[in-house]
Parts: structure tokens; sequence; C-alpha cells
């Protein structure tokens, strides 16, 4: 009777050994992958490849980018990536992905628009591409 007791106990305790030890290690490489710089988003444009780059706002005060940007190969097709929002700048990238409207853009030169939810405070769009910035686009906001 006292056997089966003594090995539960003994089996508790040593599941609760190291917990806290483990715990800081845990919060010690979730603090190290926090403190990294996300890597910018792979380029694959050349300076040639963009072009006619525009932010204006819609009526909600969203801000609404466009743009253009070249894909030699018909099977892909130029988009934005989502925006990323820091304080009063955002940040957006042109990507490319699978071409799914089964047709080209006229000599290739795809059209992109994007609109950045949530960005009415934003005062500042930075159009990247990999660690170079493409453009900088002020927004002219009533106050």
């Amino acid at each position: 009777m006292h056997k089966p007791i003594i090995i539960i106990c003994a089996a508790a305790g040593l599941g609760a050994c190291g917990q806290s030890a483990n715990d800081g290690a845990n919060q010690d490489a979730a603090n190290s992958v926090a403190a990294e710089a996300p890597k910018p988003a792979y380029c694959f444009f050349k300076d040639s490849e963009t072009k006619d780059w525009k932010a204006k706002l819609d009526k909600s005060g969203n801000v609404v980018v466009t743009g253009k940007a070249y894909r030699e190969d018909p099977r892909y097709k130029a988009i934005l990536s989502p925006a990323t929002i820091n304080g009063a700048t955002a940040d957006v990238t042109p990507t490319v992905t699978v071409n799914d409207t089964g047709f080209a853009s006229p000599d290739n030169w795809w059209p992109i628009t994007a609109t950045i939810p949530n960005s009415q405070s934003v005062e500042t769009v930075n159009v990247k591409c990999g660690d170079k910035t493409l453009k900088t686009i002020a927004l002219a906001r009533k106050k």
C-alpha cells in the first residue's frame, strides 16, 4: 500500500524538478528572438522595374498605395505585401506571386494598388525593396 504512494510522490517531485530553470531558458530564447530585427523581404525587382509610386487617402482616412512593377515572365504578377506600420510611418514592399488571372498585363507592367487598413495615423509611406527604399511619400493630412 505504501509503495504506490511513494512512487506517485517521487514522480510528482521529479516532474517539478527543472521547470523553473527550463522556463528561464525558454524566456531567454524568446527574448533573443524578439530582440533581433526582422530581415527585409527579398527584392524581386531591379531599380528600373518599378515606377509611378503614389499614396493618397481614401474616404475613411486609410492610405491607398499605387504603383507599377515589371515582371518579364507572365506566369507571375506583382503585388504589394501587407504593410507594416511603425508609429506614423508605413512600409510597403512589392513582391511577386503566381499569376492567377489567366492573362498577362500589358507589356508585363502590373498595376499595383493596396489599401493599408487602420492607417489613419500614418503620415509617411516608404516603398521598400529589400534594404533599399524606392520612394518615400509624405501624406498631407488635415489637422
